[in-house]
């Protein structure tokens, strides 16, 4: 194994998320006078913490969303999960692969604590992350992509930032990786190849995963 530390993002690497989240973002826009479709929210948003969306709204119209845009969206966000949310496929057999290699891992999302807990626990994959092995945008000033997650990620769990390896889906948690001077492979089941220039290398399927590593 060349790396001392895998480093996960959650949407769409870990739990089936992304096409979730983004339909619920995408309708919850729409219907508050921002016409938003699907694949407009995987551009723009896809990877980033939802402050993000406040920026993007704010500058693109000059108009704020309402104060409780959060509390809703998380409330449909976690409705969504609980009724169709999976985990990613093969992604507990690289787990488990980790873990029989004794592998350290940990996750690195934009997402909220909350919102992690809650996708692994529908899912299962509770069972694998410790709590002190998950890390959220919440814990840094900045999130992606910024290196500020990443970088805080490997402090926490001890090694050094060029012995990381960061899995990633999007281009801004690419292009943290990247900032953090980490190697990145990334999954291509969302975004194309030519948007995720830089990585170290691409999969389209999580059972390559641990040919890349190794």
């Amino acid at each position: 194994m060349r790396y001392d530390l895998v480093i996960f993002d959650n949407d769409g690497i870990l739990v089936d998320s992304e096409p979730l989240a983004n339909h619920v973002l995408a309708a919850y826009l729409t219907e508050l006078g921002h016409p938003t479709t699907y694949e407009d929210s995987l551009r723009d948003y896809m990877g980033a913490a939802v402050h993000r969306v406040h920026d993007v709204i704010l500058e693109r119209t000059g108009r704020s969303l309402p104060p409780d845009f959060d509390e809703t969206l998380h409330a449909r966000t976690f409705a969504a999960f609980d009724r169709e949310l999976e985990p990613i496929e093969g992604v507990t057999e690289v787990l488990e692969w980790l873990v029989t290699g004794g592998i350290p891992y940990c996750v690195a999302s934009s997402g909220s604590h909350e919102r992690i807990r809650v996708g692994h626990r529908r899912t299962g994959l509770d069972k694998w992350f410790e709590d002190d092995w998950i890390f959220s945008s919440e814990d840094v000033g900045k999130g992606k992509p910024a290196p500020d997650l990443f970088l805080h990620a490997a402090r926490s769990m001890g090694v050094a930032p060029g012995r990381c390896v960061v899995i990633e889906d999007s281009p801004r948690g690419l292009q943290a990786a990247v900032a953090a001077k980490m190697d990145c492979y990334t999954l291509t089941t969302l975004t194309p190849r030519d948007r995720l220039t830089g990585s170290t290398g691409h999969f389209a399927e999580m059972k390559e995963l641990p040919g890349l590593l190794a």
